[in-house]
């Protein structure tokens, strides 16, 4: 991600705001807050805020009395969330290291960054540490590949397409599936009694095209991965093919999005 300018970082996050938001993020954050039991005048943490997507629901949730806070590596994705909403506490930092004190939080909150971080296990730790004894933690992260066709279907056509690291940078988001091996990872953490649920959402893009851009603006830069136009266009091809299962009447690609929320109580 480095290579990146702030600027550079910046634009792949208003894409990422544009394009992947409203088509994947955006319906889960009321679910969290729920799982999270957030309420008014809590002081809350979202970690991997990215551009502020479950940070802005919680806000209005806490109102005046509250504070929310969002932790987020990446200074792109910050940038962004400043612009949209000023009110936030919005810092630079690592999940591993989070840059608060021990119990200080009412919740903390983390949407579809768990399977992104270098160590998840010291993040949990860390999530735990800065929560206050009896607060609420939620995470949601995506169910496995084999339980979301559409984007296997795209994973498989960048690999042959393009390359095969491509094809493993769609595939990371999708990494932690697997219930035993999540339920394994919080218990390490030392989170005790986690509870996981699967819930169903649905993702809409509006057409090809814009869910090929969603991951080659929104996402790939981040990872280090640039396309030229005549690859984009050839997966773009492609993907109209072998999406049609997932394709509308008018070009829209919709499908099931199976979600995992891991929620626990500190003791």
């Amino acid at each position: 991600m480095s290579h990146l300018s702030v600027q550079e970082l910046e634009k792949v996050a208003e894409a990422y705001e544009q394009l992947l938001a409203p088509a994947l993020f955006e319906q889960w954050t009321d679910r969290l807050a729920d799982a999270a039991e957030i309420r008014s005048g809590q002081r809350v943490l979202d970690v991997a805020c990215g551009t502020g997507i479950l940070a802005r629901t919680i806000a209005a949730r806490v109102g005046q009395n509250g504070a929310v806070s969002g932790v987020d590596i990446n200074p792109g994705m910050l940038a962004v969330a400043r612009r949209n909403c000023p009110g936030i506490d919005w810092r630079e930092g690592s999940a591993e290291a989070l840059p608060y004190e021990d119990d200080q939080f009412d919740a903390v909150v983390s949407q579809f960054g768990l399977m992104l971080f270098s160590a998840p296990d010291i993040a949990l730790r860390e999530m735990k540490r800065v929560l206050k004894p009896g607060g609420h933690l939620a995470v949601a992260v995506f169910d496995s590949l084999d339980k979301l066709p559409a984007y296997a279907t795209m994973a498989s056509i960048f690999e042959r397409l393009v390359d095969p690291g491509v094809g493993n940078a769609l595939q990371i988001p999708f990494s932690m599936g697997d219930t035993d091996r999540l339920s394994q990872l919080f218990s390490d953490a030392g989170i005790q009694a986690p509870v996981i649920i699967t819930h169903e959402g649905t993702a809409h893009f509006d057409s090809v095209r814009n869910m090929v851009l969603s991951d080659v603006r929104g996402w790939f830069p981040f990872a280090g991965i640039e396309l030229g136009e005549d690859a984009i266009e050839a997966v773009v091809q492609e993907a109209s093919k072998e999406l049609e299962p997932f394709q509308t009447s008018h070009g829209a690609v919709d499908f099931r999005v199976p979600v995992h929320f891991i929620t626990a109580t500190k003791t």
